[in-house]
């Protein structure tokens, strides 16, 4: 039965408004406690986010592009600003690698449970016989470094290339020899970067990313210890899945070191992955 009471109507919409407000309340304490999960030295920075494909050719190729755009939809959601540093683009399509830097109070605290590989199940749009594939692609978080933070680089420790950029930039970055790609010799880390049409500009880029790739080596050197490599504990590799995209026969995004599930895979590639962040920030710190 209906009421045309008007104060009932009135007490009704109060009463709505009144759950939303404690819906937002609740879901803002539910931010700040995981936030206090992000004490470590380099939680409050920006960060770096590398992905490259993993073996398969084009079919890799599409799913570091997939993920590289989830990611971006996740930092325009939560309120981050991001830059887009490098991007190697595959031969037919989507990409073998790039680097996205996010701004953002916390960004590296949020996102650094994202190292590791990332595996799609679906049937393969490159595929004439429309069999299903199985295709990975690593993600590498890094902390952007504090200016306060003295990370010493020897000149003989660095071999640095310069090349013709591709991908991302604009019409004219392709025109000179701007992008640079800085190898550390001692760590075998590579860096490179290929957004501005300055390649003097570019080796300031790179040599920055270059020390937080270095500090972030000491850091996972010193969780390590820390950790005492504990079973948990989680390394870049191809061995090591941190999460599975399927797309068929059912769809299904399940984090393998949380247990946390999302049946609709096409959100999740929207950014919506603050459910798989939050179970990992809480498993990482017990």
């Amino acid at each position: 039965m209906i009421s045309n009471d008007p104060e009932l109507k009135y007490d009704q919409e109060t009463l709505k408004n009144l759950f939303h407000d404690l819906k937002a309340l609740s879901n803002k304490v539910e931010d700040m406690k995981i936030c206090t999960l992000m004490s470590g030295e380099a939680d409050t920075s920006d960060c770096f986010i590398e992905i490259h494909a993993g073996a398969g050719g084009t079919e890799a190729q599409d799913w570091a592009e997939m993920l590289s755009r989830m990611y971006l939809r996740w930092a325009e959601k939560s309120g981050f600003k991001y830059e887009y540093l490098e991007e190697s683009k595959g031969e037919e399509a989507g990409i073998k690698s790039c680097t996205i830097k996010i701004l953002g109070d916390r960004a590296f605290g949020w996102l650094k449970v994202e190292n590791g590989i990332h595996r799609l199940v679906r049937i393969s749009p490159y595929d004439a016989n429309a069999k299903r594939h199985t295709s990975f692609a690593s993600v590498n978080v890094y902390p952007v470094v504090n200016d306060d933070i003295d990370i010493q680089i020897e000149d003989k420790d660095l071999r640095i290339d310069t090349y013709r950029a591709s991908g991302a930039g604009g019409q004219h970055i392709n025109k000179t020899d701007s992008a640079v790609r800085i190898t550390h010799l001692p760590t075998k880390i590579v860096v490179q970067c290929q957004q501005d049409r300055s390649q003097h500009r570019n080796r300031d880029i790179a040599m920055k990313m270059l020390k937080a790739k270095l500090y972030n080596f000491e850091l996972q050197k010193r969780e390590e210890e820390k950790m005492k490599l504990a079973k948990n504990k989680s390394e870049i590799g191809w061995g090591n899945q941190i999460r599975s995209y399927v797309l068929q026969p059912y769809q299904l995004v399940k984090d393998l070191r949380t247990g946390a599930e999302i049946p609709n895979f096409q959100t999740v590639l929207d950014g919506n992955i603050d459910l798989f962040l939050k179970e990992a920030l809480i498993q990482h710190v017990r």
